[in-house]
């Protein structure tokens, strides 16, 4: 038998906690003192601990722990609640690092705010350029929608094109264009320079396309594509006060992908028309 404060230790609880269990009838001593009060637990409770603590951590009540411990869950049926948990948690945690690098690139946005060099912008002819794409619909184009969109596209584009003995002979093109049910939804086309005819790729779902010559005014972001946010509204900035119109959305150029992101360098080309 243990003591109160033994069970809390060994259970990783609070003797307050504890207290609270017995209260409420979720979990009683296995024996409590008539004369003194004092509360002793056995080892054997500590089953019953452990699924109310990862019952209460899943996000139930605790009358509702009650109502599951009193229909018996079993250790593979609580385990399954449990991965899903984590799983949810983990998303969770994923989309609130996102929104706080989107928070820190609008910071960085805000500090750099005509500090962009005349010399950091370049006004240039692109030529056309062969890609091999998959296409996806974001919501919109904010960060939070594209990065979903895009990152698995790319994740399934190479082992397609090495699947269909196609090689990249140039870098990765990302563009984009509004989507014809408007809302704000986006086209994301995720694509890679190659020298292969224009027309499906066998059954891959890939499409090879030209894509047409324009005018461009480019800048070099370096850094994960989530903080390019500052970048590109520099460059929005640089065009307007240049005497340019953007005529659409920017091309993103993948320059250097390494596996560290923050090393990754990504030229964006806004097309644009005359000054």
């Amino acid at each position: 038998m243990f003591t109160i404060g033994d069970f809390a230790r060994y259970g990783r609880v609070s003797a307050r906690m504890l207290r609270h269990y017995d209260a409420i009838g979720l979990l009683h001593p296995d024996r409590t003192d008539p004369a003194t009060g004092y509360r002793f637990y056995g080892a054997a409770q500590l089953a019953r601990l452990n699924r109310i603590i990862a019952l209460k951590d899943l996000g139930f009540t605790l009358q509702q722990v009650q109502a599951v411990l009193d229909e018996q869950v079993g250790s593979e049926e609580l385990r399954g609640m449990l991965r899903l948990r984590r799983a949810e948690l983990e998303e969770a945690m994923a989309a609130a690092a996102a929104r706080l690098a989107q928070v820190e690139a609008r910071l960085r946005s805000i500090e750099s705010e005509g500090r962009m060099s005349a010399d950091d912008v370049v006004v240039k002819s692109v030529a056309a350029v062969r890609v091999a794409e998959l296409t996806g619909t974001a919501a919109s184009y904010e960060p939070e929608d594209i990065t979903p969109v895009i990152g698995p596209l790319y994740d399934r584009l190479f082992p397609l094109l090495g699947t269909a003995g196609v090689t990249p002979s140039g870098p990765g093109i990302a563009h984009y264009e509004d989507a014809p049910e408007g809302g704000g939804a986006v086209v994301v086309h995720a694509g890679v320079t190659v020298a292969a005819p224009v027309g499906p790729l066998g059954d891959t779902g890939i499409t090879v396309v030209e894509l047409p010559p324009f005018e461009a005014a480019t800048v070099i972001h370096r850094g994960s594509m989530d903080g390019v946010l500052p970048t590109a509204q520099a460059l929005a900035r640089w065009i307007d006060a240049n005497g340019y119109r953007s005529a659409g959305y920017a091309r993103e150029i993948s320059l250097e992908c390494p596996e560290d992101q923050d090393e990754w360098v990504t030229e964006l080309q806004e097309p644009v028309t005359g000054a």
